[in-house]
């Protein structure tokens, strides 16, 4: 290989990142990142407003049509300026940013290649512990693989949360959790299960639960 051809190779490997931003940039890059988180917590979310009246059919093709959306444009973003931590788009932006990742599932090579970034963003305390832990598990169990953390859940007839397929290590989980600065195992699940019940309250209520079950 010629010395030109290196060079060429070295400058296309070094400018493949934009790392440095202009303030415009900045501003624009949160402005869209903001936009299509916005859209990414409509979509997410149980259907509200306007979304309210939508048949079941039309409502999970919005939502696909979001989600896909999102994903080619975060991809694109991603490979133009590599994770886009706080110094990029600020905490808010980072988090929409993860957000639009995590609920990229129908891209898991996508999730995989971001959680690689992200993990050396938050060693640089540059991005959230929290939302790492959040991707690596979502990643798990969209391999059909055990959970770290326990962050992504289903629910038992009764409405109480549980980690999804179940945890890697039940004994240290909640170290591991602190580490990530994520509250208690326990803590979290009681939370996603009163989030479950007010969201469900009509339903679970005919099947006789009148309130969260709770883990003591």
């Amino acid at each position: 290989m010629s010395k030109r051809i290196i060079a060429i190779s070295l400058l296309l490997l070094i400018t493949s990142c934009k790392s440095t931003l202009s303030p415009t940039e900045k501003r624009n890059l949160t402005n869209e990142i903001d936009a299509m988180g916005t859209i990414d917590q409509v979509a997410a979310y149980i259907p509200q407003g306007k979304y309210a009246n939508y048949s079941r059919e039309k409502w999970n093709t919005f939502k696909d049509s979001v989600m896909a959306d999102n994903t080619k444009r975060a991809e694109l973003l991603y490979k133009k300026y590599g994770y886009l931590g706080f110094d990029k788009v600020g905490e808010k932006g980072e988090t929409q940013f993860w957000a639009i990742v995590q609920h990229s599932d129908k891209s898991v090579d996508f999730q995989n290649k971001v959680l690689k970034s992200l993990e050396k963003e938050v060693d640089k305390k540059n991005a959230s512990p929290a939302n790492y832990a959040l991707l690596y598990d979502r990643i798990k169990i969209n391999n059909g693989e055990k959970q770290l953390f326990g962050t992504q859940v289903d629910y038992k007839e009764n409405g109480q949360a549980k980690p999804k397929i179940g945890l890697i290590d039940t004994v240290n989980v909640d170290n591991l959790r602190k580490k990530y600065s994520l509250d208690s195992l326990k803590k979290y699940l009681n939370f996603m299960t009163e989030r479950h019940f007010n969201m469900n309250k009509n339903i679970l209520v005919k099947e006789g639960i009148t309130e969260p079950v709770f883990y003591k």
